[in-house]
Protein backbone atom coordinates (compact mmCIF):
# COMPACT_ATOMS: atom_id res chain seq x y z
CA UNK A 1 0.00 0.00 0.00
CA UNK A 2 3.30 2.09 0.97
CA UNK A 3 4.03 2.06 -2.53
CA UNK A 4 0.73 2.42 -4.42
CA UNK A 5 0.17 5.92 -2.34
CA UNK A 6 3.21 6.91 -2.87
CA UNK A 7 3.27 6.26 -7.09
CA UNK A 8 0.00 8.32 -6.78
CA UNK A 9 1.18 11.33 -4.91
CA UNK A 10 4.86 11.22 -7.28
CA UNK A 11 2.31 10.62 -10.46
CA UNK A 12 0.14 13.44 -9.34
CA UNK A 13 3.05 15.97 -9.73
CA UNK A 14 4.18 14.76 -12.71
CA UNK A 15 0.91 14.84 -14.24
CA UNK A 16 0.25 18.49 -12.98
CA UNK A 17 3.99 19.42 -14.52
CA UNK A 18 2.69 17.88 -17.82
CA UNK A 19 -0.41 20.12 -17.39
CA UNK A 20 1.17 23.13 -17.36
CA UNK A 21 2.67 22.12 -20.50
CA UNK A 22 -0.66 21.20 -22.07
CA UNK A 23 -2.50 24.53 -20.99
CA UNK A 24 0.43 26.78 -22.04
CA UNK A 25 0.32 24.68 -25.80
CA UNK A 26 -3.10 25.10 -26.08
CA UNK A 27 -2.88 28.73 -25.33
CA UNK A 28 -0.40 29.89 -28.22
CA UNK A 29 -2.16 27.57 -30.41
CA UNK A 30 -0.01 24.60 -30.65
CA UNK A 31 -2.30 21.28 -31.52
CA UNK A 32 -2.00 18.94 -28.65
CA UNK A 33 -2.45 15.52 -29.95
CA UNK A 34 -2.18 13.36 -26.57
CA UNK A 35 -2.69 13.68 -22.97
CA UNK A 36 -2.32 10.55 -20.98
CA UNK A 37 -2.41 9.77 -17.04
CA UNK A 38 0.10 7.02 -16.42
CA UNK A 39 2.32 5.88 -18.73
CA UNK A 40 2.93 2.62 -21.08
CA UNK A 41 -0.26 0.96 -22.72
CA UNK A 42 -3.80 2.27 -23.14
CA UNK A 43 -6.37 1.04 -21.17
CA UNK A 44 -9.12 3.74 -21.92
CA UNK A 45 -9.19 6.48 -24.06
CA UNK A 46 -11.78 9.45 -25.40
CA UNK A 47 -11.41 11.71 -28.11
CA UNK A 48 -12.11 15.37 -27.32
CA UNK A 49 -11.77 17.98 -30.03
CA UNK A 50 -8.15 17.53 -31.53
CA UNK A 51 -6.72 15.68 -27.63
CA UNK A 52 -6.92 12.57 -27.24
CA UNK A 53 -6.93 11.78 -23.44
CA UNK A 54 -6.04 8.13 -22.05
CA UNK A 55 -5.67 6.13 -19.43
CA UNK A 56 -2.69 4.24 -19.26
CA UNK A 57 -1.80 1.23 -17.51
CA UNK A 58 1.03 2.31 -15.14
CA UNK A 59 -0.14 4.75 -13.07
CA UNK A 60 3.45 6.53 -12.44
CA UNK A 61 3.29 10.20 -14.35
CA UNK A 62 2.00 10.52 -17.43
CA UNK A 63 2.54 12.60 -20.84
CA UNK A 64 1.42 15.55 -23.04
CA UNK A 65 2.00 14.56 -26.83
CA UNK A 66 2.49 17.88 -29.37
CA UNK A 67 1.99 18.24 -32.75
CA UNK A 68 5.52 17.60 -34.53
CA UNK A 69 7.70 16.40 -32.11
CA UNK A 70 8.44 14.00 -34.40
CA UNK A 71 9.61 16.81 -36.87
CA UNK A 72 13.17 16.43 -35.13
CA UNK A 73 13.49 12.79 -36.45
CA UNK A 74 12.18 13.52 -39.93
CA UNK A 75 15.09 16.66 -40.33
CA UNK A 76 17.90 14.05 -39.44
CA UNK A 77 16.57 11.56 -41.47
CA UNK A 78 16.22 13.73 -44.39
CA UNK A 79 19.13 15.17 -43.47
CA UNK A 80 17.58 18.69 -43.55
CA UNK A 81 19.27 22.24 -42.01
CA UNK A 82 16.57 22.80 -39.83
CA UNK A 83 13.84 21.41 -38.16
CA UNK A 84 10.93 21.90 -40.16
CA UNK A 85 7.19 22.13 -39.10
CA UNK A 86 3.37 23.51 -39.22
CA UNK A 87 2.95 26.70 -37.15
CA UNK A 88 0.83 24.83 -35.32
CA UNK A 89 3.44 22.17 -34.48
CA UNK A 90 5.92 22.60 -31.79
CA UNK A 91 8.91 23.23 -33.71
CA UNK A 92 7.13 25.46 -35.95
CA UNK A 93 5.99 27.88 -33.42
CA UNK A 94 8.03 31.07 -32.20
CA UNK A 95 10.67 30.19 -30.16
CA UNK A 96 9.30 32.47 -27.36
CA UNK A 97 6.09 30.56 -27.27
CA UNK A 98 8.71 27.71 -27.68
CA UNK A 99 10.43 28.52 -24.52
CA UNK A 100 7.29 29.35 -22.52
CA UNK A 101 5.88 25.74 -22.60
CA UNK A 102 8.40 24.19 -21.69
CA UNK A 103 8.58 26.55 -18.48
CA UNK A 104 4.96 26.03 -17.69
CA UNK A 105 5.63 22.37 -16.78
CA UNK A 106 8.52 23.24 -13.93
CA UNK A 107 6.25 26.57 -13.07
CA UNK A 108 2.99 24.35 -12.55
CA UNK A 109 5.19 22.22 -10.56
CA UNK A 110 6.03 25.70 -8.45
CA UNK A 111 2.31 26.64 -8.55
CA UNK A 112 1.86 23.37 -6.86
CA UNK A 113 3.54 24.21 -4.28
CA UNK A 114 2.16 27.29 -3.25
CA UNK A 115 -1.33 26.26 -3.39
CA UNK A 116 -0.02 22.95 -1.39
CA UNK A 117 1.18 26.09 1.37
CA UNK A 118 -1.98 28.27 1.30
CA UNK A 119 -3.76 25.22 2.22
CA UNK A 120 -1.67 24.27 5.21
CA UNK A 121 -1.81 28.09 6.25
CA UNK A 122 -5.70 27.94 5.96
CA UNK A 123 -6.16 24.53 7.75
CA UNK A 124 -2.86 25.19 10.27
CA UNK A 125 -1.39 22.59 12.51
CA UNK A 126 0.41 22.71 15.53
CA UNK A 127 3.78 20.51 16.84
CA UNK A 128 6.02 20.90 20.13
CA UNK A 129 9.54 22.46 20.11
CA UNK A 130 11.89 23.00 22.29
CA UNK A 131 13.75 25.84 23.86
CA UNK A 132 17.23 27.34 22.81
CA UNK A 133 18.75 26.26 25.81
CA UNK A 134 21.22 23.56 24.99
CA UNK A 135 22.95 20.53 26.29
CA UNK A 136 26.58 19.45 25.00
CA UNK A 137 26.06 16.02 22.68
CA UNK A 138 29.26 14.20 24.58
CA UNK A 139 28.07 14.64 28.24
CA UNK A 140 24.78 13.06 27.26
CA UNK A 141 25.57 10.29 24.84
CA UNK A 142 28.91 8.35 25.61
CA UNK A 143 31.44 8.24 22.50
CA UNK A 144 30.30 10.93 20.73
CA UNK A 145 32.43 14.63 20.32
CA UNK A 146 30.71 18.23 20.62
CA UNK A 147 32.51 20.85 18.64
CA UNK A 148 30.39 23.14 20.67
CA UNK A 149 32.30 22.20 23.67
CA UNK A 150 35.21 22.50 22.31
CA UNK A 151 34.72 25.51 21.26
CA UNK A 152 34.03 26.58 24.64
CA UNK A 153 29.88 25.96 24.99
CA UNK A 154 28.61 24.68 28.19
CA UNK A 155 25.83 22.36 29.65
CA UNK A 156 22.87 24.98 30.22
CA UNK A 157 23.83 27.83 27.61
CA UNK A 158 20.85 29.74 25.91
CA UNK A 159 21.86 30.36 21.84
CA UNK A 160 20.24 33.60 21.06
CA UNK A 161 21.34 33.84 17.25
CA UNK A 162 23.55 32.57 15.18
CA UNK A 163 25.24 34.53 12.33
CA UNK A 164 23.28 37.71 13.76
CA UNK A 165 19.92 35.29 13.26
CA UNK A 166 17.83 34.92 16.05
CA UNK A 167 17.37 31.92 17.61
CA UNK A 168 13.56 31.45 19.02
CA UNK A 169 13.18 27.80 19.46
CA UNK A 170 15.35 24.49 19.30
CA UNK A 171 14.67 23.87 15.69
CA UNK A 172 15.29 27.02 14.58
CA UNK A 173 19.04 26.26 15.78
CA UNK A 174 18.72 22.44 13.94
CA UNK A 175 17.89 23.91 10.74
CA UNK A 176 20.63 26.59 10.39
CA UNK A 177 23.05 24.73 11.31
CA UNK A 178 21.99 21.61 9.19
CA UNK A 179 22.36 24.01 5.97
CA UNK A 180 25.52 25.78 7.04
CA UNK A 181 28.24 23.04 7.40
CA UNK A 182 31.61 23.32 7.23
CA UNK A 183 31.70 26.67 7.92
CA UNK A 184 32.44 29.26 10.95
CA UNK A 185 29.42 30.53 12.93
CA UNK A 186 29.17 33.28 15.05
CA UNK A 187 27.02 32.07 18.02
CA UNK A 188 25.85 34.03 20.83
CA UNK A 189 25.28 32.63 23.61
CA UNK A 190 23.25 33.88 27.09
CA UNK A 191 25.41 32.20 30.07
CA UNK A 192 23.53 33.09 33.33
CA UNK A 193 22.53 36.67 31.96
CA UNK A 194 25.94 36.99 30.28
CA UNK A 195 26.45 37.76 26.51
CA UNK A 196 29.27 36.80 24.48
CA UNK A 197 29.80 35.70 20.93
CA UNK A 198 31.96 31.98 20.30
CA UNK A 199 33.44 31.10 16.63
CA UNK A 200 32.44 27.99 16.16
CA UNK A 201 33.23 25.86 12.72
CA UNK A 202 30.62 23.11 12.20
CA UNK A 203 31.04 19.64 10.90
CA UNK A 204 29.52 19.03 7.42
CA UNK A 205 27.73 15.08 7.88
CA UNK A 206 29.53 13.61 4.53
CA UNK A 207 26.78 10.98 4.07
CA UNK A 208 23.84 13.40 4.76
CA UNK A 209 25.27 16.63 4.01
CA UNK A 210 23.76 18.39 7.29
CA UNK A 211 25.95 20.59 9.26
CA UNK A 212 26.36 19.85 12.86
CA UNK A 213 28.03 20.88 16.04
CA UNK A 214 27.52 18.66 19.04
CA UNK A 215 24.52 19.74 20.55
CA UNK A 216 21.33 18.68 21.35
CA UNK A 217 18.17 19.47 23.51
CA UNK A 218 15.74 16.95 25.20
CA UNK A 219 12.74 18.88 26.55
CA UNK A 220 10.52 18.85 23.56
CA UNK A 221 7.66 20.27 25.40
CA UNK A 222 6.93 23.80 24.09
CA UNK A 223 3.82 23.42 22.08
CA UNK A 224 3.67 25.65 18.70
CA UNK A 225 0.67 26.72 16.36
CA UNK A 226 1.18 27.53 12.75
CA UNK A 227 -1.52 29.22 11.18
CA UNK A 228 -4.82 29.03 10.49
CA UNK A 229 -4.55 32.14 8.93
CA UNK A 230 -7.26 33.84 7.13
CA UNK A 231 -7.17 34.02 3.42
CA UNK A 232 -4.93 37.36 2.53
CA UNK A 233 -2.45 36.29 5.03
CA UNK A 234 -2.80 32.53 3.80
CA UNK A 235 -1.69 33.41 0.03
CA UNK A 236 1.05 35.79 1.85
CA UNK A 237 2.47 32.37 3.74
CA UNK A 238 1.50 30.21 0.75
CA UNK A 239 4.52 32.52 -1.68
CA UNK A 240 6.65 33.08 1.38
CA UNK A 241 6.99 29.03 2.14
CA UNK A 242 7.62 28.56 -1.43
CA UNK A 243 10.14 31.15 -1.94
CA UNK A 244 11.98 29.62 1.31
CA UNK A 245 11.59 26.34 0.17
CA UNK A 246 12.91 26.93 -3.31
CA UNK A 247 15.88 28.76 -1.49
CA UNK A 248 16.62 25.50 0.43
CA UNK A 249 16.56 23.67 -2.47
CA UNK A 250 19.16 25.86 -4.15
CA UNK A 251 21.32 25.73 -1.13
CA UNK A 252 21.18 21.96 -0.75
CA UNK A 253 22.46 21.33 -4.21
CA UNK A 254 25.48 23.96 -3.53
CA UNK A 255 26.14 21.77 -0.61
CA UNK A 256 26.77 18.91 -2.83
CA UNK A 257 29.73 20.51 -3.71
CA UNK A 258 31.51 20.85 -0.25
CA UNK A 259 32.98 17.45 -1.24
CA UNK A 260 29.77 15.01 0.80
CA UNK A 261 29.17 11.15 -0.49
CA UNK A 262 26.57 11.92 -3.11
CA UNK A 263 25.57 8.52 -3.74
CA UNK A 264 24.46 8.51 0.32
CA UNK A 265 23.10 11.98 -0.08
CA UNK A 266 20.98 11.95 -3.10
CA UNK A 267 17.42 10.23 -3.29
CA UNK A 268 16.66 8.04 -5.97
CA UNK A 269 12.87 7.39 -7.42
CA UNK A 270 12.05 4.47 -5.12
CA UNK A 271 13.30 6.42 -1.88
CA UNK A 272 11.11 9.17 -3.01
CA UNK A 273 8.13 6.71 -3.97
CA UNK A 274 8.41 4.79 -0.17
CA UNK A 275 8.96 8.16 1.39
CA UNK A 276 5.56 9.91 0.07
CA UNK A 277 3.62 6.95 0.52
CA UNK A 278 5.22 6.21 4.53
CA UNK A 279 4.54 9.94 5.10
CA UNK A 280 0.95 9.74 3.68
CA UNK A 281 0.05 6.64 5.68
CA UNK A 282 1.42 7.59 8.91
CA UNK A 283 -0.13 10.93 8.92
CA UNK A 284 -3.87 9.68 7.98
CA UNK A 285 -3.49 7.35 10.87
CA UNK A 286 -3.08 10.27 13.18
CA UNK A 287 -6.47 11.51 11.60
CA UNK A 288 -7.17 13.56 8.68
CA UNK A 289 -5.61 16.72 9.54
CA UNK A 290 -2.28 15.40 10.06
CA UNK A 291 -2.46 13.34 7.03
CA UNK A 292 -3.73 16.30 5.06
CA UNK A 293 -0.94 18.80 6.26
CA UNK A 294 1.96 16.11 6.21
CA UNK A 295 1.11 15.00 2.58
CA UNK A 296 1.14 18.59 1.28
CA UNK A 297 4.29 19.49 2.76
CA UNK A 298 5.98 16.73 1.68
CA UNK A 299 4.79 16.73 -1.92
CA UNK A 300 5.51 21.21 -1.81
CA UNK A 301 9.63 19.49 -1.58
CA UNK A 302 9.14 17.68 -3.97
CA UNK A 303 7.45 19.57 -6.57
CA UNK A 304 9.78 21.98 -5.90
CA UNK A 305 12.92 19.85 -6.13
CA UNK A 306 11.01 18.77 -9.74
CA UNK A 307 10.78 22.58 -10.62
CA UNK A 308 14.33 23.17 -10.09
CA UNK A 309 15.79 19.49 -11.56
CA UNK A 310 13.97 20.28 -14.84
CA UNK A 311 15.20 24.00 -15.27
CA UNK A 312 18.64 22.75 -15.44
CA UNK A 313 20.33 23.44 -18.52
CA UNK A 314 20.58 19.90 -19.71
CA UNK A 315 19.38 18.62 -23.18
CA UNK A 316 16.44 16.67 -23.00
CA UNK A 317 14.76 18.21 -19.70
CA UNK A 318 12.71 21.50 -20.59
CA UNK A 319 15.62 23.85 -18.93
CA UNK A 320 17.84 22.90 -22.10
CA UNK A 321 14.79 23.07 -24.72
CA UNK A 322 14.21 26.60 -22.67
CA UNK A 323 18.16 27.29 -23.77
CA UNK A 324 18.06 26.19 -27.55
CA UNK A 325 14.90 28.39 -27.90
CA UNK A 326 16.81 30.96 -26.32
CA UNK A 327 19.11 30.57 -28.68
CA UNK A 328 17.33 30.76 -31.41
CA UNK A 329 15.52 33.71 -30.83
CA UNK A 330 18.88 35.36 -30.17
CA UNK A 331 20.61 34.29 -33.25
CA UNK A 332 17.09 34.34 -35.21
CA UNK A 333 17.72 30.72 -36.87
CA UNK A 334 17.16 27.49 -35.99
CA UNK A 335 20.23 25.24 -34.51
CA UNK A 336 20.92 22.64 -37.17
CA UNK A 337 19.34 19.35 -35.89
CA UNK A 338 22.47 17.06 -36.17
CA UNK A 339 23.89 19.40 -33.63
CA UNK A 340 20.84 19.07 -31.77
CA UNK A 341 20.99 15.30 -31.82
CA UNK A 342 24.58 15.50 -30.53
CA UNK A 343 24.24 17.91 -27.30
CA UNK A 344 20.90 15.20 -26.72
CA UNK A 345 23.05 12.39 -26.60
CA UNK A 346 25.79 14.69 -24.12
CA UNK A 347 22.11 15.29 -22.50
CA UNK A 348 21.09 11.75 -22.20
CA UNK A 349 24.54 10.31 -20.98
CA UNK A 350 24.29 12.76 -18.07
CA UNK A 351 20.72 11.78 -17.24
CA UNK A 352 21.73 8.09 -17.82
CA UNK A 353 24.70 8.60 -14.90
CA UNK A 354 22.23 10.65 -12.60
CA UNK A 355 19.96 7.81 -12.53
CA UNK A 356 22.30 4.88 -11.81
CA UNK A 357 23.38 7.12 -9.34
CA UNK A 358 19.93 7.61 -7.37
CA UNK A 359 18.96 4.29 -8.28
CA UNK A 360 22.50 2.62 -6.31
CA UNK A 361 21.91 5.26 -3.48
CA UNK A 362 18.24 3.90 -3.45
CA UNK A 363 19.65 0.34 -3.38
CA UNK A 364 22.27 0.81 -0.82
CA UNK A 365 19.51 2.74 1.23
CA UNK A 366 17.28 -0.05 1.37
CA UNK A 367 20.07 -2.94 2.37
CA UNK A 368 21.38 -0.72 5.15
CA UNK A 369 18.06 -0.87 6.28
CA UNK A 370 17.17 -4.61 5.76
CA UNK A 371 14.84 -4.13 3.28
CA UNK A 372 16.52 -6.01 0.50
Amino acid sequence: MTIVLGLVGLGFLVVFHEFGHFIVAKLYGVNVETFSLGMGPVLLHHKCGDVDFRLSLIPFGGYCGMKGEKDYQKALEENLSEIQGEKDSFYGTHPLKRLLIAFAGPFFNLLFAFIAFFIVALVGYSYYDADTQVRMADTVYEGTESIAHKSGMQDGDIIVSINGKNMDYFTDIAQYIAMHGDEDLTVRINRDNNFFDLIIHSDLDKETGSGKIGVVSSNFDKERFYGPFPVGKAVCEGAFQTAFMLKSVVESVAILFKGINISSAVCGPVRITTLIGDTVSEGFKEGLHSGLVSSLKLLSLISISLFFTNLLPIPILDGGIIVFAFFEFIARKKIHPKVLYYIQIAGLFIIGLIVILAVSSDIRYFISRGNL
